[in-house]
């Protein structure tokens, strides 16, 4: 990752807008550099450095294995749908969507020169995680500093008493960056920090913030980078899987040896200096490879090339999205200063408040908040880290206030005010929304929120206050006035109990016909008929509805009807490639027809609560990767793929 410099991409990453179509991914890359399953070729020679506390032939057996256990799986192919469930619902997502804030902790063989390196002839290069690419380090010479990297001064329980003291309930390190350095004791090559370093050789960095996470209740994930610039082997297509299989061995000694909550790839994109072969077939081969590793594993869109149909979760860096992301979870990793790696010479350290404001935004977004730590070459988290991270936990912890934060989400019901962030709470406590206030006004003035859907205040509290609130209607919404001050200058947090319109009893549907073609124009009689219980496909390169329908150039009809449970405008959000097209009772309300990559479009519709609305969805794939999703949400309605109860068969 970077900051401080571009990183090269292909195209301009997406914006999520609330518009009502999103392209997503540009043309896919030629067919000739694209791989759908591992290469059946002997295990690739090791990089320089083999190994002086493990054999050779070790090291050659843990490549194949992984290898190996990528050829016993079965085919992907057709039939095959690389949807595990919906992300939005999940009881294996579940534990991320309630967390919210992460630590992201960048460490590695860069962190050893600490931003700083010295050329020959005395003119010094500053960077910090990229310094070996920005800096043009000859690789003899990043090798030789790499060799005296000693972080002795790690230490696991400590960094873990900071997150959570901090309020944050995950942790992402970078198992390995750019650089390929690997931070944990791998067996696949020596160039980690085992076998290429000044390191006690005895400990495993890892290992011991694993049990200091698992010992304090803490979620651990691994960051690994695709983008490799040590292996010989990376940038030449004709010898990349090569690495790739080196790759799938290492990925498997990280999810089998430390048994990681979520992986966080990066390095994805199309660049040179190295060339980067990588390809959407890959990102698909490896998410199929690490769920058939650890089902529960949760894993970011750049195992694919950053996509809504990519992963679970999308990864904004340094931005928060203006609005709740069409189609897919996301995340926002920021820094707390302008790099991810430590840098000496970097003091511009965002102030606290900006940290809770921005916790705050990204919360009542329904995103996920992953705050960076760069540790020093030592192994130490730089005090300017420590104190914003202690002054963001004190916040959390005081009167309450995290509850504006943990397991909430986008309010829904209002708009998004000028003077701060509302998420929503619909916990054991009832249903609540939390207005964070970062404006207060002035004595005797009302704080506005403009209602989306109907709904009533029963209750309104300043958390660590005993001043009155009152709660009046006017206009489009409700006028808040607080009697007294704020408790703090960065947010106060306002609690209001809301009480909305009862919604309609859970439905008893059983899904929607599914009329299957073998041809991508939903003409002639289907050769398939079935019943869908949700519309949630991931078909990808090799997949399709069914093994009698090929992987390219089919088509599907949707038939039925849906029932929602709240008298709402909902948004029906369709994931789409190649086409798609959705009518409700007769009402053609999404209409994309022009043969396209992933793409989101959104349509809003008032629908009565109870109500059954004829239902008619259809789908085209011509050729390339098929994806076919059917969401909706509703100021009541959080986003998902519509749950089989809700939808019926004619």
């Amino acid at each position: 990752m970077r900051t401080s410099l571009p990183r090269p991409r292909p195209r301009p990453r997406p914006r999520h807008r609330t518009v009502r179509r999103t392209r997503l991914l540009a043309p896919m890359l030629a067919a000739a550099l694209l791989a759908v399953v591992l290469p059946t070729g002997s295990a690739a020679a090791r990089p320089a450095h083999r190994a002086a506390s493990g054999s050779e032939g070790q090291a050659d057996a843990d490549v194949q294995t992984g290898t190996e256990h990528a050829r016993q799986r079965p085919a992907a192919g057709p039939g095959t749908n690389f949807a595990p469930d919906d992300p939005f619902t999940a009881d294996r997502t579940n534990w991320w969507r309630q967390d919210r804030f992460g630590m992201f902790i960048h460490f590695g063989a860069y962190s050893n020169l600490e931003g700083e390196y010295r050329r020959p002839d005395g003119t010094v290069c500053r960077d910090a995680e990229w310094i070996k690419r920005q800096c043009a380090i000859p690789m003899d010479a990043y090798e030789k500093q790499a060799r005296t990297f000693d972080p002795a001064a790690f230490d696991a329980k400590a960094i873990v008493k900071a997150a959570k003291d901090a309020g944050q309930r995950y942790i992402v390190i970078t198992a390995k960056h750019h650089e390929g350095y690997a931070m944990w004791p791998t067996k696949v090559n020596t160039w980690n920090l085992r076998d290429h370093s000044a390191f006690d050789k005895r400990r495993d960095i890892m290992r011991e913030l694993k049990n200091a996470a698992d010992r304090a209740g803490i979620k651990l994930g691994f960051y690994y980078s695709i983008w490799d610039w040590h292996d010989p082997d990376f940038a030449d297509p004709a010898t990349f899987p090569k690495y790739r299989e080196r790759m799938y061995a290492q990925l498997k000694e990280l999810v089998k040896g430390y048994d990681p909550a979520l992986l966080w790839f990066d390095g994805e994109w199309d660049t040179d200096n190295p060339h980067n072969p990588w390809t959407a077939r890959d990102g698909e081969s490896l998410e199929s490879y690490l769920r058939d590793l650890d089902p529960k594993l949760i894993i970011n869109n750049r195992v694919g090339k950053r996509r809504v149909t990519d992963g679970d979760y999308g990864t904004p860096e340094q931005e928060i999205p203006a609005a709740p992301v069409d189609g897919q979870l996301w995340e926002s990793c920021m820094t707390l200063n302008g790099h991810w790696g430590f840098a000496k010479y970097d003091q511009d350290w965002k102030s606290s408040a900006t940290i809770i404001r921005n916790l705050l935004a990204t919360a009542s977004r329904s995103g996920n908040y992953l705050l960076n730590v760069g540790p020093d070459r030592h192994g130490r988290v730089p005090q300017p880290s420590l104190d914003r991270l202690s002054d963001v936990g004190r916040w959390l912890r005081t009167a309450g206030q995290g509850r504006a934060v943990y397991g909430a989400g986008y309010a829904g019901l209002v708009e998004e005010p000028s003077w701060g962030a509302v998420s929503r709470s619909r916990g054991g406590a009832g249903d609540k929304l939390y207005a964070s206030v970062t404006e207060w006004p002035t004595a005797g003035k009302p704080l506005h929120l403009t209602a989306r859907a109907p709904f009533r205040v029963t209750d309104a509290r300043v958390l660590g206050s005993r001043q009155g609130v009152k709660v009046a209607p006017s206009g489009d919404g409700y006028d808040i006035t607080p009697a007294g001050g704020p408790t703090n200058p960065t947010a106060t947090v306002i609690e209001l109990t809301v009480k909305t319109p009862r919604p309609a009893p859970r439905g008893h549907g059983s899904g929607l016909r599914a009329d299957i073609f073998a041809n991508d124009t939903l003409s002639g009689p289907p050769a398939l008929t079935r019943v869908d219980r949700t519309v949630n496909y991931s078909w990808k390169s090799s997949g399709s509805p069914a093994p009698s329908i090929p992987a390219d150039h089919f088509s599907t009809r949707w038939t039925g009807s849906l029932q929602p449970r709240f008298t709402d405008a909902y948004t029906f959000t369709t994931v789409s490639d190649d086409t798609a097209r959705l009518w409700i009772d007769g009402r053609l309300v999404i209409d994309n027809t022009k043969p396209h990559d992933a793409a989101i479009d959104k349509a809003s519709i008032a629908l009565r609560a109870g109500h059954k609305y004829a239902t008619r969805l259809e789908h085209t794939e011509q050729t390339g990767e098929a994806t076919m999703k059917l969401l909706w949400s509703s100021p009541n309605q959080p986003q998902e793929i519509i749950p089989t109860t809700q939808l019926y068969r004619h």
